[in-house]
């Protein structure tokens, strides 16, 4: 799961899922800045997430952006949906993702079914639990797609280990 993925290879598809303002008072008023997350996704198993900071949204957007094609990461995926149940906590996020049958659909709040649907992942469920905050509900979405292991490379594994121990 550590190896680098170039994005430029990739068709990108961006999400916007929060944008923050912030204010500073300085002596003529107030200064404004601005926080976009960002989750970038192929849909076909890559996805990043990116945090930009500037004084103005669009800046803070691409940054954001630029800072998840940096990151980007692989998912094994099930065809449409997920090969088997998985938790990611981060903070006080804690994210349920349950494999579904083809027809389901996302369910999913809308924090978690940005992050899904920028994966590919077509039919899921999901519960978030604890915060509702969108930073720590991305990561803990993450945390648990890092979780996910291909049914193949399992398969492999076991097969692996039981002919070393023959």
């Amino acid at each position: 799961m550590n190896e680098r993925i170039d994005a430029g290879q990739l068709t990108l598809v961006e999400n916007v899922i929060r944008v923050n303002r912030t204010a500073k008072v300085v002596k003529g008023g107030r200064r404004f800045s601005f926080s976009a997350l960002v989750v970038v996704g192929d849909k076909n198993g890559h996805v990043g997430i990116g945090l930009g900071k500037a004084n103005e949204v669009s800046e803070a957007i691409r940054k954001g952006s630029e800072q998840a094609k940096r990151f980007m990461m692989r998912i094994p995926l099930n065809g449409t949906t997920i090969a088997h149940t998985v938790n990611g906590i981060y903070g006080a996020g804690n994210v349920l993702l349950l494999p579904a049958s083809d027809g389901t659909g996302v369910i999913a709040s809308g924090v978690v079914r940005s992050v899904v649907e920028a994966v590919g992942i077509q039919n899921v469920l999901s519960k978030s639990i604890g915060t509702s905050n969108p930073h720590n509900v991305v990561k803990a979405t993450i945390a648990a797609l890092e979780q996910l292991r291909d049914p193949d490379q399992v398969r492999q594994d076991r097969l692996g280990v039981e002919g070393a121990a023959l």
